[in-house]
Protein backbone atom coordinates (compact mmCIF):
# COMPACT_ATOMS: atom_id res chain seq x y z
CA UNK A 1 0.00 0.00 0.00
CA UNK A 2 1.51 3.72 -0.87
CA UNK A 3 1.81 5.75 2.28
CA UNK A 4 0.71 9.08 1.40
CA UNK A 5 4.08 11.50 2.06
CA UNK A 6 3.96 15.00 4.04
CA UNK A 7 4.08 16.55 0.35
CA UNK A 8 0.50 16.41 0.03
CA UNK A 9 -0.11 18.10 3.40
CA UNK A 10 -1.15 21.41 3.46
CA UNK A 11 -2.11 23.83 0.56
CA UNK A 12 -0.85 22.78 -3.03
CA UNK A 13 -2.74 23.64 -5.57
CA UNK A 14 -3.61 27.35 -6.95
CA UNK A 15 -7.02 27.19 -5.43
CA UNK A 16 -7.62 28.28 -1.38
CA UNK A 17 -8.68 25.16 -0.33
CA UNK A 18 -7.29 21.38 0.38
CA UNK A 19 -5.27 20.18 -2.63
CA UNK A 20 -7.14 16.28 -2.99
CA UNK A 21 -10.46 18.17 -3.50
CA UNK A 22 -9.95 18.07 -6.69
CA UNK A 23 -8.75 14.46 -7.35
CA UNK A 24 -11.78 12.82 -8.73
CA UNK A 25 -11.24 15.51 -11.30
CA UNK A 26 -8.14 14.23 -12.04
CA UNK A 27 -9.96 10.88 -14.28
CA UNK A 28 -11.15 13.27 -16.71
CA UNK A 29 -7.41 14.34 -18.32
CA UNK A 30 -4.40 14.37 -18.07
CA UNK A 31 -4.66 18.11 -17.89
CA UNK A 32 -6.54 18.36 -14.60
CA UNK A 33 -3.80 16.44 -13.32
CA UNK A 34 -0.69 18.34 -14.40
CA UNK A 35 -3.01 21.92 -13.74
CA UNK A 36 -2.50 20.82 -9.80
CA UNK A 37 0.44 20.86 -7.51
CA UNK A 38 -0.73 17.81 -5.95
CA UNK A 39 -1.79 16.18 -8.90
CA UNK A 40 1.76 16.56 -10.32
CA UNK A 41 3.35 14.88 -7.44
CA UNK A 42 0.82 12.10 -7.61
CA UNK A 43 1.55 11.59 -10.83
CA UNK A 44 5.54 12.18 -10.08
CA UNK A 45 5.23 9.53 -7.84
CA UNK A 46 3.38 7.44 -9.65
CA UNK A 47 6.00 7.93 -12.94
CA UNK A 48 9.17 7.05 -10.05
CA UNK A 49 7.28 4.00 -9.61
CA UNK A 50 7.07 3.07 -13.33
CA UNK A 51 11.25 4.24 -13.74
CA UNK A 52 10.04 7.01 -16.10
CA UNK A 53 9.89 10.61 -13.94
CA UNK A 54 12.03 12.23 -16.52
CA UNK A 55 9.09 12.46 -18.63
CA UNK A 56 7.24 14.96 -15.77
CA UNK A 57 10.20 16.66 -14.47
CA UNK A 58 11.50 17.62 -18.10
CA UNK A 59 7.44 18.52 -18.84
CA UNK A 60 7.43 20.78 -16.06
CA UNK A 61 11.08 22.38 -16.75
CA UNK A 62 9.63 23.08 -20.29
CA UNK A 63 6.85 24.81 -18.55
CA UNK A 64 9.19 26.87 -16.15
CA UNK A 65 11.38 27.43 -19.19
CA UNK A 66 8.69 29.65 -21.60
CA UNK A 67 7.80 31.76 -18.53
CA UNK A 68 11.89 33.05 -18.82
CA UNK A 69 12.33 36.68 -19.52
CA UNK A 70 15.94 37.79 -19.79
CA UNK A 71 18.27 36.07 -22.70
CA UNK A 72 21.20 35.21 -20.35
CA UNK A 73 18.40 33.26 -18.13
CA UNK A 74 17.26 31.57 -21.26
CA UNK A 75 20.59 30.35 -22.61
CA UNK A 76 21.73 28.92 -19.17
CA UNK A 77 17.94 26.94 -18.29
CA UNK A 78 18.14 25.32 -21.89
CA UNK A 79 21.45 23.76 -21.67
CA UNK A 80 20.77 22.39 -18.67
CA UNK A 81 17.52 20.88 -19.84
CA UNK A 82 19.52 20.16 -22.78
CA UNK A 83 22.00 18.40 -20.99
CA UNK A 84 20.38 16.66 -18.46
CA UNK A 85 17.30 15.29 -20.50
CA UNK A 86 17.39 15.46 -24.38
CA UNK A 87 21.33 14.72 -25.22
CA UNK A 88 22.20 11.52 -25.40
CA UNK A 89 23.21 9.56 -22.50
CA UNK A 90 21.75 12.01 -20.77
CA UNK A 91 21.20 11.07 -16.75
CA UNK A 92 17.15 12.02 -17.52
CA UNK A 93 17.16 11.48 -21.30
CA UNK A 94 13.29 11.50 -22.74
CA UNK A 95 12.37 9.19 -24.96
CA UNK A 96 12.09 11.28 -28.18
CA UNK A 97 13.02 10.76 -31.72
CA UNK A 98 15.94 10.99 -33.44
CA UNK A 99 15.25 14.19 -35.47
CA UNK A 100 13.77 16.25 -32.82
CA UNK A 101 16.94 15.95 -30.58
CA UNK A 102 19.09 16.63 -33.25
CA UNK A 103 17.39 19.52 -34.03
CA UNK A 104 17.23 20.49 -30.26
CA UNK A 105 21.15 19.90 -30.43
CA UNK A 106 21.81 22.21 -33.63
CA UNK A 107 19.96 25.27 -31.74
CA UNK A 108 20.99 24.92 -28.64
CA UNK A 109 23.61 27.90 -28.70
CA UNK A 110 20.68 30.36 -30.04
CA UNK A 111 17.69 28.98 -28.05
CA UNK A 112 14.07 30.58 -28.11
CA UNK A 113 10.95 30.16 -26.06
CA UNK A 114 9.63 27.21 -28.22
CA UNK A 115 12.65 25.42 -28.63
CA UNK A 116 11.34 22.31 -26.50
CA UNK A 117 8.24 22.55 -27.71
CA UNK A 118 8.00 20.00 -30.14
CA UNK A 119 9.99 17.63 -27.28
CA UNK A 120 7.60 18.88 -25.02
CA UNK A 121 4.56 17.64 -27.21
CA UNK A 122 6.06 14.32 -27.77
CA UNK A 123 6.74 13.73 -23.85
CA UNK A 124 3.38 14.98 -22.90
CA UNK A 125 1.65 12.89 -25.59
CA UNK A 126 3.38 9.74 -24.09
CA UNK A 127 2.62 10.71 -21.05
CA UNK A 128 -0.97 10.91 -22.05
CA UNK A 129 -1.38 7.88 -24.10
CA UNK A 130 0.65 5.66 -22.38
CA UNK A 131 1.05 6.40 -18.35
CA UNK A 132 -2.09 8.11 -17.50
CA UNK A 133 -4.31 5.30 -17.91
CA UNK A 134 -2.11 3.58 -15.88
CA UNK A 135 -1.94 6.54 -13.04
CA UNK A 136 -6.23 6.00 -12.46
CA UNK A 137 -5.41 2.35 -12.29
CA UNK A 138 -2.44 2.58 -9.92
CA UNK A 139 -2.49 1.92 -6.04
CA UNK A 140 -0.95 5.97 -5.71
CA UNK A 141 -4.29 7.77 -7.76
CA UNK A 142 -6.67 4.86 -6.26
CA UNK A 143 -5.34 5.64 -2.26
CA UNK A 144 -5.89 9.29 -2.87
CA UNK A 145 -9.75 8.71 -4.35
CA UNK A 146 -9.92 6.49 -0.56
CA UNK A 147 -8.94 9.21 1.04
CA UNK A 148 -10.38 11.72 -0.31
CA UNK A 149 -13.73 9.94 0.14
CA UNK A 150 -13.24 8.91 3.49
CA UNK A 151 -13.62 12.49 5.01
Amino acid sequence: MWKFSKEFTGRLCCFPKDPLEDVESWSESVDKVLGCKAGQIAFQQFLKSEYSEENILFWLACEDYKKIKSAPEMISSANRIYSEFVQTEAPRQINIDWGTRESIGKNISQPTLNSFDTAQKLVYSLMARDCYPRFLKSDIYQGLLRRNESR
